[in-house]
């Protein structure tokens, strides 16, 4: 019976698809890069930024480093805060305390920003723990931020209480690697096919479904 759950950020605990894409798009204009219309890029919403410049922008690593650099010039300044709180979730992360549960962050987005952001939206208060990718690596990978959270939280023997809540395939994939199950919300950035694919213990489609999963 699981009684932690892991959450991603981007894209289950918050809508950050406006400011992303558009860092993503201010980054590639920099590199005198072409930079298809902002739906096309919530490739990037989720994932580690350098690995998804070489995959979708075909860059060698040199010039995704580079792109993540001018990414976080936008980012920081104006992204992060293009971003809303999902309908639901604060209320499903209130009730999720009042039973009970352990609640964490486990997000692939470098720790300095989802300080900021959970602090800005005040739901730092939900959760014991909060980990996130380092800003100039080694730490840069889901399950490595995963593992993290199991350290700070006592629980890297105790895997079989722990669940992750996420929605990208680089959520259930890291979780597996990890020894731990994930559930997949398709209200996020995934597609539903990309998540069946993946294949998670449960999909639910909002806030209200995922609390009951957890009744």
């Amino acid at each position: 019976m699981s009684q932690v759950i892991l959450f991603d950020l981007d894209g289950t605990l918050t809508e950050s698809g406006e400011g992303i894409t558009k860092s993503v798009q201010y980054a590639l204009e920099k590199l005198g890069v072409s930079a298809p219309e902002l739906e096309s890029l919530k490739v990037f919403v989720g994932p580690p930024l350098l690995e998804q410049f070489m995959k979708y922008a075909g860059f060698d690593k040199e010039t995704a480093e580079k792109a993540v650099e001018y990414y976080r010039e936008r980012y920081s300044d104006k992204g992060m805060f293009e971003n809303t709180v999902y309908p639901g979730v604060e209320e499903a992360l209130k009730e999720l305390k009042m039973r009970g549960y352990r609640l964490a962050v486990a997000s692939a987005k470098p720790t300095y920003y989802v300080t900021q952001i959970m602090d800005h939206f005040n739901l730092t208060r939900y959760f014991e723990v909060i980990a996130g990718t380092d800003l100039h690596g080694p730490k840069v990978t889901k399950s490595q931020v995963i593992e993290e959270a199991l350290e700070r939280m006592n629980l890297s023997d105790h895997r079989d209480q722990v669940i992750m809540v996420g929605d990208r395939e680089h959520d259930v994939l890291g979780a597996r690697k990890c020894g731990i199950e994930c559930v997949a919300v398709s209200y996020g950035y995934g597609s539903r096919e990309e998540l069946e694919k993946a294949q998670p213990i449960q999909i639910v489609a909002s806030a209200e479904e995922l609390l009951n999963f957890f009744d």
